[in-house]
């Protein structure tokens, strides 16, 4: 039986040694050809460096906990983590090994579960504790993009303010947004180059003929036949999705999958749950399977089989939420064009190359809590929402500003006169 929670048991000596080969393991492990901070930037960061803090930040992919390490080194502190369960079991619990002895400890994604409650409000309580949360609750898959907040995390920022007012009246929790963005590195050439063989690679494995097609209409012309051979493989009756755009037949796609990775863990939707709200609770799911303790309606005749099913309906879930025609063509920057090769590549060959890239950290100036649990004592459901808000606002001004680091890298718009999208 695995232990369903862990603990953080942070080690110095193990942690130097990760500060000094961070340049080296983090191009190793996850191709990161550096980590960028402005000045002003930096001077926001240390500001903060020995105050109370929740350091907030998007998901778009799995490694942004490592970029959140080497923040904190540069600021001459250091972070503690709540990590969702299944990466600790990651090459074979080595992965959590590791990252416990740097401040991670576990939660099962989509709760709050009162071990990790009572861990992160230890940490709260100190006078210069430091909690990372992701306010997604989720990878998104997408760099310029974020998707609905999930309250918890300010839950966790009022309980922790909590506790340290109970070890001092005087007590102050401070809110740190930040964003990060990554630019794949390269020349323009380089890039292009690089994404023509992967899309023609792609392109034979579905006996596809580029033509005299533009860049944009041969990735949208992938979408469209990974889409078809989807509906299919779910058994999408054409029926119901002859005459429809294509807004609607990847939504179709989405709720199908979504749906039947439901009936395998036994999960329940409502009817009004939208694909991210289905994608939480499937996660809840099967990191509780990853934990050792699953939900008391999970079957308890599940195979292997059946749970890596479970996944791969909901990693084709995912690759129809990432692949939104609209927003390519708007700005078909190099990080989105290799977003979608990469969706293509995970769906059709089952794995996909990680390109080297640099993480540009931008932040907003840190808030206090202290405004917002004055509402909080009287009416809490309102004070969490007012203060989704306020970090959503300031997410989402971050994530204008990271959006401009990379420009497009072929011509917006360009799928031909006979197509249009938006």
């Amino acid at each position: 039986m695995k232990d369903s929670f862990i603990p953080p048991r942070f080690e110095f000596p193990f942690a130097l040694g990760l500060d000094l080969g961070f340049p080296i393991l983090s191009k190793l492990l996850f191709n990161i050809d550096g980590v960028e901070i402005t000045k002003e930037d930096e001077l926001h960061l240390k500001e903060i460096k020995n105050k109370r803090v929740m350091y907030l930040s998007n998901q778009p992919s799995e490694i942004e906990p490592i970029i959140a390490y080497h923040v904190a080194s540069k600021m001459g502190t250091r972070f503690h983590f709540m990590t969702s369960r299944s990466i600790f079991n990651w090459a074979f619990g080595l992965v959590g090994e590791i990252i416990k002895r740097v401040g991670a400890f576990s939660v099962i994604a989509g709760t709050l579960n009162r071990d990790a409650i009572k861990v992160a409000k230890q940490i709260l309580s100190e006078p210069d504790g430091k909690l990372v949360m992701y306010p997604e609750g989720m990878v998104s898959g997408e760099n310029d993009n974020l998707v609905s907040f999930m309250p918890g995390v300010a839950q966790v920022s009022f309980w922790g303010l909590e506790a340290a007012l109970s070890k001092d009246p005087k007590a102050e929790l401070w809110i740190q947004p930040s964003f990060v963005k990554y630019k794949i590195s390269g020349s323009r050439d380089s890039i292009l180059a690089d994404i023509e063989t992967s899309l023609s690679r792609i392109e034979r494995k579905l006996k596809l003929y580029p033509g005299g097609r533009t860049l944009l209409r041969r990735f949208l012309t992938v979408g469209r036949v990974m889409l078809e051979e989807t509906e299919f493989e779910l058994g999408i009756p054409r029926s119901e999705t002859d005459g429809k755009d294509f807004d609607y037949r990847l939504g179709r796609a989405r709720h199908t999958a979504l749906n039947l990775a439901a009936s395998i863990l036994n999960v329940k939707f409502h009817e009004s749950d939208n694909a991210i709200q289905k994608i939480r609770i499937l996660f809840m799911s099967l990191d509780s399977l990853a934990a050792g303790a699953p939900l008391s309606s999970t079957p308890k005749n599940l195979t292997d089989q059946n749970i890596r099913r479970a996944k791969q309906l909901v990693d084709t879930a995912y690759a129809f939420i990432i692949t939104k025609p609209k927003n390519l063509i708007q700005w078909p920057s190099a990080e989105r064009l290799m977003e979608w090769i990469c969706s293509f590549e995970k769906h059709i060959f089952g794995k996909t190359e990680t390109r080297a890239k640099v993480a540009h950290v931008v932040v907003a100036p840190a808030f206090s809590l202290a405004p917002y649990y004055q509402t909080y004592q009287s009416n809490k459901k309102e004070a969490i929402q007012s203060l989704l808000g306020e970090i959503r606002k300031e997410m989402e001004v971050l994530m204008e500003r990271g959006k401009k680091i990379s420009e497009p890298i072929v011509p917006p718009y360009s799928v031909g006169l006979d197509l249009q999208i938006g």
